[in-house]
């Protein structure tokens, strides 16, 4: 138990780190921005309870908040996708019982359900940042452009960061 909670400590510091040291400064075109921190709220076990998941998820959106300068917009979609976490999950895969692993992976979950809870995550998320950013509809083509390519673009820095994170593990063992 105690593994795992130093595991999930250094994977919030080195998310909160990666985020705001790297991923901050990309900007695709314009358009597209890395929001990649969210795997934190992403990985964290389903037997977790919902208080711990929603305080973690706000802490982890909050301390994004300070060092971006922006004024709760994290916080608030970072406790939106807590809450939301576990229903997305059942949405894909219905019964708990049958994970093999409480920490939502490619294996305990399987590729096509892991990657269908990643990308709606990611896809809600972004579309809850930017609508927040914008707060409004003031153009709209633009607004659709930058959740889409914001989620791809998170969606496969997501995955490639899963990968491998899985295939150290597979290496030790």
């Amino acid at each position: 138990m105690s593994k795992t909670i130093i595991h999930f400590f250094f994977l919030f510091i080195i998310m909160i780190l990666a985020q705001v040291i790297i991923f901050n400064n990309i900007c695709l075109f314009n358009v597209a921005i890395p929001i990649v921190f969210i795997y934190f709220i992403i990985k964290l076990p389903v037997t977790l309870s919902a208080n711990w998941v929603l305080t973690l998820s706000f802490i982890m959106g909050f301390c994004i908040d300070i060092f971006s300068d922006t004024h709760g917009m994290h916080s608030l979609a970072c406790t939106i996708i807590a809450m939301m976490r576990r229903n997305i999950l059942k949405l894909y895969f219905p019964r708990e019982d049958d994970l093999t692993n409480p920490e939502p992976s490619i294996h305990s979950l399987g590729i096509g359900v892991y990657t269908k809870y990643v990308f709606t995550i990611v896809l809600l998320y972004n579309s809850l940042i930017f609508l927040i950013e914008s707060f409004s509809i003031f153009n709209l083509g633009l607004l659709i452009l930058r959740i889409i390519t914001s989620t791809l673009l998170t969606f496969l820095i997501i995955i490639g960061i899963d990968s491998i994170t899985i295939q150290r593990r597979e290496k030790r063992l």
